[in-house]
């Protein structure tokens, strides 16, 4: 009886049929598609965006140049130049970060231990040109001043993880 009933199952395209009993239900629900944008989903306070080089509130610059966001990199996509100034404190001359070979991992943030490299939650960024892809220490150090409001009230929501 069995190999009657598959034959007549091919016969008539049961599979077909189910399929399209499975399209037909799903046609008439009220659809989920979110108008980008216009309408933004919501988004985790954690969430790995486009990399700032914070200041301290006095205007200085966290970045002791310790080079461990360098070393714990996988991507080996950070690269810094340090020297040593008249107070015999270290600081960068020179802190890029290319963002094409940038997987958003986090490690860098992670690794920093006066919290100067991090990612903010801004993901709608462009390149027009690829050398806009390697953003020099200027550029960090703006995007930072920009979104501290941003980094800072985040940082306060994600303190008893930490």
């Amino acid at each position: 009886m069995r190999p009657v009933s598959e034959y007549l199952k091919t016969w008539f395209l049961w599979e077909l049929l189910q399929g399209l009993q499975l399209t037909g239900k799903a046609l008439f629900r009220r659809k989920v598609t979110v108008q980008y944008p216009e309408e933004k989903t919501p988004m985790s306070p954690r969430f790995r965006g486009l990399h700032a080089l914070r200041r301290y509130p006095s205007g200085e610059e966290r970045c002791i140049a310790c080079k461990l966001c360098e070393a714990v990199c996988p991507a080996l996509c950070i690269t810094i130049e340090s020297s040593e100034r008249a107070d015999g404190t270290r600081r960068t001359t020179r802190y890029d970060i290319d963002l094409f070979k940038c997987i958003y991992c986090g490690f860098c943030e992670e690794a920093c231990p006066t919290d100067a490299i991090v990612m903010t939650r801004h993901f709608e960024f462009h390149m027009e040109d690829r050398s806009e892809a390697v953003i020099d220490k200027e550029r960090l150090l703006a995007l930072g001043d920009k979104f501290e409001r941003q980094i800072a009230a985040d940082r306060a929501q994600d303190a008893p993880y930490r």
